[in-house]
């Protein structure tokens, strides 16, 4: 066995660690996911009966995007009542069955909360608007007078993430034109005040309802938006989706993101879930900050469990770059002592199948288009492919997004007009949004709707490179991109990946990104190899094969864009 040059960068966890530590957790976008009653929209008692699926994948927990009552003006995260199922989704005694198979199978359940804004249909609003200007009703939102003479101005000059202005003026009951309210999202999505008693008591309330039924936590969005800067001053940065536009200036500069309040809120909230005892309840935090330094505390040990490590799911497809990511993610957080939080797609950005394809180092795009330069599918899978199988050795968590298993691409040649994301209506189409990373699933390739439903309805068109990756067809295919990721958890677990130490490995060349992960008190030392050369790569002497994202030479190199875990 040939020595290797290491250098250890992570210690391993407690032999007593909680489960959140290391979870894998799979996102369910419901709509997207599995539709039961034809409806072409998905549903819970779809998602219900693919359970046995999910647990076959390996993965530990499943994180449900929004499912609450709402119009549905941005899919759902804009809520109209936070303790009911809408009906599209199905009802509350739906969602206690699948709790109850969820429990039976060992899959825990984690559902989005949403407590930067409600919907404009949330009773709340709707009292706001009747009782007018003072009213106690409107202090629970950001309604403010506009300035001007006659108030004909907005208070600030904040836009809002999804595109134009980020207040809208109210026609009073009067009927004259009023005051002014902040919705940093769509216009039916109204920020709610958290300086406000009620407001912080309600989502105490909120969350205690979802723990009385079963729920293992709460994946939390836009978790750092909730408390602005109370002088509201004008503000000259450009947004965009998910943060300040130039990544290299701190989040906090920005007064609607980052400021210091919001940790004194979601402290009551870890005393809250603390308060229940074993097993854990957790928090995750979407928390789109910068510097890695501004994250790090968000999951103190009186705050968030978790928080997504999106520095990882932006980084360019380059060694050093990846190094220096990892490095940094796992020097802040343990620097607090929570574990990294890794995660490569989700609802809000272009499938990593299709993003790894893109440009090397070049800004992603906020969806992509028929008339733009397409993605090379064959490239983007082989990629995905390899970096998931990176992401998966590393310590700590890991988020999967539905469809990724299969090795689903963006869908790059949507029709316009059935667009419905709020960020391609609000731009007037000059961002195209996210619409594209959340078509219904493939499952069965010879049914219409590629088995998503009864009656082959799909809300959004499937993209015909769908129906070579539907399920049915990778189940036990070896080679597959289900079955690497069956593998890949299967392995994961066996070999105590998620709670293991970690050491870079050197030497083996400069487009080589290597580790060893030696598992809980190193047990078991695990190779983690991913070659970004133009040549194949050598194996270490000695180091076998357990786990390639593709195939190797016929005399057992690593080709480009490949990875592979070995035992050595």
């Amino acid at each position: 066995m040939t020595t290797l040059a290491t250098t250890t960068i992570h210690d391993h966890d407690a032999a007593n660690a909680a489960w959140w530590r290391h979870a894998v957790i799979y996102q369910i976008y419901p709509r997207s996911f599995a539709d039961s009653d034809g409806s072409g929209i998905g549903d819970l008692p779809g998602a219900r009966a693919k359970l046995p699926y999910l647990k076959a994948l390996g993965v530990d927990a499943v994180w449900f995007s929004p499912f609450y009552v709402s119009p549905q003006h941005d899919a759902g995260y804009d809520v109209a009542d936070y303790r009911d199922i809408d009906p599209l989704f199905g009802s509350l005694a739906d969602f206690e069955g699948l709790i109850a198979d969820a429990d039976a199978a060992g899959l825990k359940v984690i559902v989005d909360l949403v407590p930067n804004h409600s919907s404009s249909e949330h009773p709340w609003f709707q009292a706001a608007l009747a009782a007018g200007p003072g009213s106690p009703e409107r202090e629970r939102y950001m309604f403010r007078n506009g300035r001007g003479e006659n108030g004909e101005l907005p208070p600030n000059n904040w836009k809002s993430v999804f595109g134009g202005p980020g207040w809208t003026r109210v026609t009073e009951t009067d009927g004259s034109l009023g005051q002014w309210y902040l919705h940093i999202f769509d216009v039916t999505q109204p920020d709610l005040n958290w300086e406000h008693p009620d407001v912080r008591q309600e989502f105490l309330d909120i969350l205690d309802f979802w723990v009385q039924r079963g729920v293992a936590g709460f994946r939390v969005d836009v978790a750092h938006g909730l408390v602005k800067d109370p002088a509201l001053p004008d503000w000259d940065g450009e947004l965009e989706l998910l943060g300040p536009e130039d990544e290299e200036r701190p989040t906090s500069d920005a007064p609607m993101w980052d400021k210091d309040g919001v940790h004194d809120i979601y402290q009551s909230w870890r005393a809250l879930l603390d308060s229940y005892g074993e097993p854990d309840r957790i928090l995750c935090a979407e928390a789109w900050v910068n510097p890695p330094e501004r994250a790090a505390l968000y999951i103190r040990h009186d705050e968030f469990h978790q928080a997504f490590n999106f520095d990882f799911l932006e980084c360019p497809w380059r060694a050093a770059d990846l190094y220096a990511v990892i490095a940094k993610s796992l020097e802040v957080c343990d620097s607090v002592g929570a574990p990294a939080t890794w995660v490569l797609s989700n609802h809000d950005v272009v499938r990593h199948a299709s993003r790894l394809a893109l440009p090397i180092g070049e800004r992603r795009p906020n969806g992509i288009g028929a008339a733009d330069p397409q993605p090379d599918q064959a490239l983007g899978l082989r990629r995905a492919r390899a970096a998931t199988t990176l992401m998966l050795a590393l310590p700590g968590s890991a988020y999967l997004c539905q469809g990724e298993e299969l090795g689903l691409p963006e869908a790059t040649a949507l029709p316009d007009d059935l667009r419905e994301d709020p960020v391609y209506l609000r731009t007037g189409g000059k961002e195209l949004g996210r619409d594209g990373c959340r078509v219904p699933l493939p499952w069965v390739a010879g049914e219409p709707g590629l088995g998503f439903g009864p009656g082959g309805k799909t809300w959004l068109p499937q993209p015909t490179s769908y129906a070579a990756l539907a399920a049915d067809l990778q189940v036990g295919v070896d080679g597959s991109t289900l079955e690497l990721y069956r593998a890949l958890l299967r392995t994961r677990a066996e070999r105590e990946l998620g709670l293991g130490s970690l050491a870079r490995v050197d030497g083996l060349g400069d487009d080589i990104v290597a580790y060893v992960n030696s598992g809980l008190n190193d047990r078991f030392p695990t190779l983690v190899l991913l070659n970004l050369g133009s040549d194949a790569a050598r194996l270490p002497d000695g180091a076998e094969v357990l786990v390639a994202s593709g195939e190797l030479t016929a005399d057992g190199l690593v080709p480009t864009d490949t990875a592979i875990w070995a035992r050595i």
